[in-house]
């Protein structure tokens, strides 16, 4: 068996990333293609403030190869706004619009409100159970009852594992261990939640949300006690998902394939990843 490590970013297109890691003035067409030069996972962000048009998603396919990972955001209007009640419509109209992503779709991302809280399981609960087994699900919580309430951890974890959910950390630990000194750190100050460490992976698939500092060897510090982890999920048989952000996300992309590196140091056998196309710099005339 191949053993294969999946790392990405928020997002696959950034203007800070232009002449750098892709090239200046890419068409919308062809920056996830480029971006897909450099990481084989992303997340899929831009779905949670609307559903996609089909045509768009199969424009994600044709420009990524099979084994390329989406980790796609449900809208929230699903999540959100009507709190996974009374919204199969609105589901069957996302189900649809991602079906061209087929394998690529790695998992479908349920990030719920940091008000959905230990009470509200039974509703993620039956909205797991009515969900088509064709694709795998991986929720996001925030409220801060299920890592600091042993029976309410568990109780999610039960509800999961009943489904073959997976749980997704969003570390945040290292960012909130010293003040903001960016103006992108201080955005992030204030929005990104504060959440216990949590390490623990449900299925064979496992995906990480890691947040470091705009400062390079601050964001690689940080993550030492990740690269145990995922080397550790790796050596069990897993396949691992590690998306690494950063308050201006500007270095990401090296970022995450530093990240992958450090792990494929540790273990030789570790598919790598693809070879980036260079980049032309950016001419006068």
């Amino acid at each position: 068996m191949t053993m294969r490590l999946h790392v990405g970013c928020a997002m696959w297109t950034l203007k800070a990333w232009q002449g750098r890691f892709v090239a200046n003035a890419l068409p919308a067409g062809e920056r996830l293609r480029a971006y897909a030069g450099w990481c084989n996972a992303v997340e899929g962000n831009t779905t949670f403030y609307a559903t996609p048009t089909r045509e768009t998603v199969a424009t994600w396919a044709q420009q990524t190869d099979p084994g390329f990972r989406l980790v796609v955001k449900l809208p929230k209007r699903i999540t959100h706004e009507r709190r996974l009640t009374d919204v199969a419509a609105d589901v069957r109209a996302f189900l649809d619009a991602v079906e061209p992503l087929g394998t690529r779709a790695h998992a479908l991302w349920i990030q719920l409100p940091g008000s959905f809280g230990p009470d509200d399981v039974p509703v993620l609960s039956g909205f797991l159970r009515r969900m088509p087994a064709e694709h795998r699900y991986a929720v996001e919580v925030r409220h801060p009852g299920f890592f600091t309430d042993a029976r309410s951890t568990a109780g999610l974890e039960a509800a999961l594992e009943n489904t073959a959910a997976e749980w997704i950390p969003f570390d945040t630990t290292a960012f909130f261990r010293s003040p903001p000194t960016s103006d992108a750190e201080r955005d992030a100050w204030s929005k990104k939640p504060r959440m216990p460490l949590r390490t623990v992976a449900l299925t064979e698939r496992p995906i990480v949300r890691y947040l470091g500092r705009d400062d390079d060897d601050s964001t690689v510090e940080g993550w030492q006690g990740w690269l145990d982890v995922v080397t550790a999920w790796l050596r069990e048989g897993r396949s691992p998902t590690v998306f690494v952000h950063t308050p201006d996300n500007a270095d990401a992309p090296a970022l995450a394939r530093r990240f992958h590196d450090a792990v494929r140091a540790r273990l030789p056998q570790l598919e790598p990843l693809p070879d980036p196309e260079p980049v032309e710099p950016l001419t006068l005339f």
